[in-house]
């Protein structure tokens, strides 16, 4: 085999490896968007519907509603303006947390 395509050979497969440009940022929320869980706490214990969600965004102050149903994976990524609502199998609020 010719040594130069030996050279090739082990060099391409590097070459698609390597970015042209680096990655975007995460855009990062306003800082007038912040989550207050304190003042919904009292919706703990309610049934998640649609009409709660509202007043979660509302009461709490946030621009995102995570909703997080029974055995579910979150990300653990921060966002100052998220709210996160853990709910059971039987639609009850469970915990109320920003971020």
């Amino acid at each position: 085999m010719d040594i130069r395509l030996l050279a090739i050979a082990v060099v391409l497969p590097l070459a698609a490896c390597t970015q042209e440009r680096p990655p975007e940022s995460t855009p990062t929320p306003p800082t007038e968007a912040m989550c207050n869980a304190d003042s919904v706490q009292s919706l703990v214990g309610q049934t998640a519907t649609a009409e709660v969600g509202a007043q979660l965004i509302k009461g709490s102050g946030a621009t995102m509603l995570r909703w997080v149903p029974p055995r579910t994976a979150v990300t653990m990524d921060f966002r100052p303006d998220r709210l996160t609502v853990s709910y059971d199998d039987a639609l009850k609020i469970e915990r109320i947390s920003c971020g």
